[in-house]
């Protein structure tokens, strides 16, 4: 007879909210399912790892994170280099936390690249989480061949290129380094359908979409609605690249003072509320909020569209107002103003009084409504925590028994 055993999980990521928080549910599952998780993770997040009952593992890490969002610098080799760079220095390390305690089975979020180099080296199954949209057929032509083109004007793009290819060389991965990043064997993927570009043409074989895995979110903390509020609106551009204080001023302009509004403005730990000038009585402003206890309660949300945001926003059917600024933002923006949700705006247009107008109209139109709505009940459908934990289970090795 053949069973699979309690066994010993590895999880790996990097100290980013929109890339642990999208697994924190599934690795509370796989505990409460009996399993042993280990989670690498930076000490930054080894509270809120904790917290799920898996033991983190802590590596020191290079990457620049909230603490330091201009080291990204505005070149996309300045956004890709440093996963690199993190990656073959962390390497060791994480070998060697785990040398006399090897996982059954690793799963990881997309940026952790040791964690397949090191599923290779143990001889165990592998599986990707991706906190956001995954590739499709056609991608490696329609977006992957111009990025490494322009990787390759520079000699540093260049340089870039060859030298993640002679690592994964080095570790004996047989693999070109465009597969090992966006193409896994095995993923599940941790955002709704509706949220995937073209995803009629993901190959489903691969890619597995449970959809959102929030959970209660209670050590969160709670947000009551003010009495005699008539609309509520959550004003967010999420955890990091928040330095944007003539962006919130706007929305103080906007929404200060506008009758029946309440506003909740998350404003990040780089601007201080002084900047933003007086604040009228229905402005509330914070550095950080529970946002998604917020969003069960409001009428609006002005969001980066980063991938946890909009599927916050999905699943709570609140209409949104996308600004995104980097990366995938501008994808996800596209795909809910196609989903008929919402309204986009680039950081120059989002003037006190487009903001106003484009907010205003949507929770006005009963069609964005019932789109909300509709594509809500679609969500709670989907297969959530418990599919991905099911998944990862039925990948795990078998013993007789």
């Amino acid at each position: 007879m053949t069973s699979r055993q309690r066994a010993h999980i590895a999880m790996f990521s990097i100290a980013a909210h929109g890339h642990v928080n999208p697994s924190l549910e599934v690795i509370r599952e796989l505990v409460a399912r009996g399993h042993r998780v280990s989670y690498a993770i930076p000490a930054s997040f080894a509270e809120k790892v904790a917290a799920t009952g898996a033991e983190p593992v802590i590596y020191t890490s290079t990457l620049p994170m909230d603490d330091d969002p201009d080291a990204w610098g505005t070149e996309l080799v300045d956004n890709l280099e440093p996963f690199l760079t993190d990656g073959t220095q962390a390497l060791p390390r994480l070998a060697e936390a785990f040398e006399n305690d090897r996982p059954d089975l690793v799963i990881s979020d997309i940026t952790s690249y040791p964690a397949p180099v090191l599923a290779h080296r143990w001889g165990v199954p592998y599986i990707q989480l991706s906190p956001n949209m995954v590739a499709w057929e056609g991608y490696d032509e329609e977006v992957a061949a111009a990025q490494n083109a322009q990787l390759a004007e520079s000699g540093r793009g260049r340089a870039y290129l060859a030298r993640f290819q002679e690592w994964l060389d080095e570790n004996g991965m047989d693999l070109p380094m465009d597969r090992f990043v966006v193409h896994p064997d095995r993923a599940i993927v941790l955002i709704p359908k509706a949220l995937q570009l073209f995803a009629d043409r993901v190959d489903e074989s691969v890619y597995t979409f449970v959809g959102a895995c929030q959970g209660e979110r209670a050590d969160q903390g709670e947000w009551e609605r003010p009495a005699g509020a008539e609309r509520v609106l959550l004003v967010s551009l999420g955890s990091a690249n928040t330095k944007q204080p003539d962006f919130y001023r706007a929305c103080v302009e906007a929404f200060g003072g506008l009758p029946g509004w309440h506003v909740v403005l998350q404003i990040g730990k780089f601007v201080d509320p002084s900047e933003l000038g007086e604040l009228p009585g229905n402005i509330e402003v914070h550095s950080w909020v529970p946002q998604l206890a917020i969003l069960r309660k409001a009428d609006a949300f002005i969001t980066h569209a980063g991938a946890g945001g909009s599927q916050e926003g999905l699943a709570t059917g609140t209409p949104m107002v996308a600004v995104p600024l980097l990366a995938d933002q501008f994808s996800n923006a596209d795909t809910l103003v196609s989903l008929g949700v919402a309204r986009r705006l680039s950081m120059e247009e989002a003037t006190a009084e487009a903001l106003r107008e484009a907010v205003t109209g949507l929770v006005a139109d009963p069609e964005v409504a019932r789109r909300g709505e509709e594509i809500k009940r679609d969500m709670a459908e989907e297969g959530g925590t418990r599919q991905a934990a099911d998944i990862i289970e039925a990948a795990l090795p078998t013993s007789d028994s």
